[in-house]
């Protein structure tokens, strides 16, 4: 084998299921991935990927060359990292992988200021409301929202998001305002639909100590918080909104916080990493900078320990 140019492709193309995606990552077009991977296949003199229309998958030698070439790969990061690491600059890219509301309005804006302070260092921003597998897609880390399932990763808590009861003002002028989670019973109320649980989530409330949990769903309940955030603002009812989504509105009247004398805490935003017997400077260069980046606006965000 000549280099390991050819283990990249191959890898990126396992990782993502797709030459279209991998070319994409690598900056190179499709036609170039699938001929260096068809070339490996010819030197290799076996068939490595399964290819369909819709689907890219490994064949079982794949399955285990993949894991070889995985091995092979983050031992020439650890060489990189090494060197890096003496040099005390962070360099070389990162898959980072978040949930689009989050990383639309609070990570990718701030990014600009990382990749200037630290111009050796490239982060591949991956937006998707999904929790991905970082280890099978190939993400140095990824922000989550919530609970984290798998025990395996190291989680990293950034801040715990805060949520508010919104509607627009035309909304309350024609069906009054709710003074406790109680009122909320005879509103058009909005609910949001869980991406991964396919539920509703809860609305939870806390006064002087004590909890307040709704089940709150309407005639119109959708699981994007962008849409949820243009309903309200047209009037079609209450919805409980994080305050990193709905902070330009209110700012701009669109929207009126309601139920304010109740606290609504949100869930915990984690940065999540496959552990590892060290963090690689540009790892803990970018959650460093996410901690300082995420609590710049205290009404936003609760900072945590």
């Amino acid at each position: 084998m000549d280099n390991l140019n050819a283990l990249v492709v191959f890898a990126r193309v396992a990782e993502a299921r797709s030459f279209t995606a991998a070319a994409q990552r690598l900056g190179l077009t499709s036609s170039a991935v699938s001929k260096a991977v068809s070339r490996l296949e010819h030197e290799l003199g076996v068939r490595l990927l399964n290819r369909s229309t819709r689907l890219v998958t490994l064949t079982s030698d794949g399955v285990g060359f993949f894991e070889h070439c995985r091995q092979i790969l983050a031992a020439v990061e650890e060489a990189e990292r090494s060197v890096t690491q003496s040099r005390g600059t962070p360099h070389g890219r990162l898959r980072l992988q978040m949930p689009v509301g989050f990383g639309r309005r609070v990570v990718v804006p701030a990014l600009r200021r990382l990749t200037q302070t630290h111009p050796g260092l490239v982060v591949d921003a991956e937006l998707i409301d999904r929790v991905a597998d970082l280890a099978y897609e190939g993400f140095d880390a990824a922000i989550q929202i919530g609970q984290v399932s798998d025990e395996r990763l190291v989680a990293r808590t950034l801040c715990r998001l805060r949520f508010t009861a919104l509607a627009s003002p035309d909304y309350l002028a024609r069906h009054g305002e709710p003074r406790t989670p109680d009122d909320l019973e005879g509103h058009d109320c909005l609910g949001y639909v869980s991406p991964l649980t396919g539920g509703y989530r809860p609305w939870d409330f806390s006064k002087d100590g004590q909890s307040f949990s709704r089940r709150v769903s309407g005639r119109l309940n959708v699981n994007n918080a962008d849409s949820l955030l243009e309903a309200a603002i047209a009037g079609m009812g209450i919805a409980m909104i994080s305050n990193f989504i709905a902070a330009e509105a209110i700012g701009a009247g669109q929207l009126k916080p309601i139920l304010t004398d109740y606290v609504a805490p949100g869930p915990k935003v984690y940065i999540v990493y496959p552990p590892s017997r060290t963090v690689s400077l540009k790892l803990r260069t970018v959650i460093d900078f996410l901690e300082e980046a995420i609590f710049g606006t205290e009404q936003v965000f609760e900072q945590q320990p």
